[in-house]
């Protein structure tokens, strides 16, 4: 049994990113290309896990990646990286993707996403993960009480071949 250290909050691995979208990040319809959204969706899963678990991690599944609208050329894309829950050696991270007016500063919610990441050696072997997650808020309970659910379906699945 892994014997966590400390727990950690969530704030101390939350991981903000922004970026301009440019015409390299623009598909055939003129909107953001879904691929780049994913990679973007990637590496701030991956910083926030590498930040939670103070070591090096890999993505081992995308789960419920919902694009919700387009963004277009010019527009300020926002990604914000959370820890939803800790297990053994892998952690969920939702990303949650917003389209910023830049006059205003209001966000609107483009896509979200949950990936799970696991910590692992520099040869790629899993890790235990050191630290557990201390939850405080009702938001946050809540994330980790669908997270519990999420693991459930998510090991049905795999042990269903999928």
């Amino acid at each position: 049994m892994n014997e966590k250290i400390r727990n950690k909050k969530v704030a101390e691995s939350l991981t903000e990113t922004t970026k301009l979208l440019q015409y390299k990040d623009i598909n055939g319809q003129n909107r953001l290309f879904g691929g780049r959204l994913m990679e973007w969706i990637d590496e701030v899963a991956a910083l926030t896990a590498m930040r939670h678990c103070g070591g090096l991690v890999t993505t081992c599944a995308v789960d419920n990646l919902r694009f919700k609208y387009g963004a277009y050329i010019n527009e300020v894309i926002v990604l914000i990286g959370k820890i939803t829950y800790v297990g053994n050696t892998s952690m969920e991270v939702r990303v949650d993707t917003y389209v910023e007016n830049i006059e205003t500063g209001i966000r609107r919610a483009i896509n979200h996403a949950y990936l799970i990441c696991v910590h692992v050696d520099e040869n790629g072997k899993p890790l235990p993960v050191k630290y557990g997650l201390e939850v405080e808020t009702v938001s946050e309970k809540a994330e980790w009480e669908g997270a519990v659910k999420r693991n459930k379906a998510r090991r049905l699945r795999f042990n269903d071949g999928y």
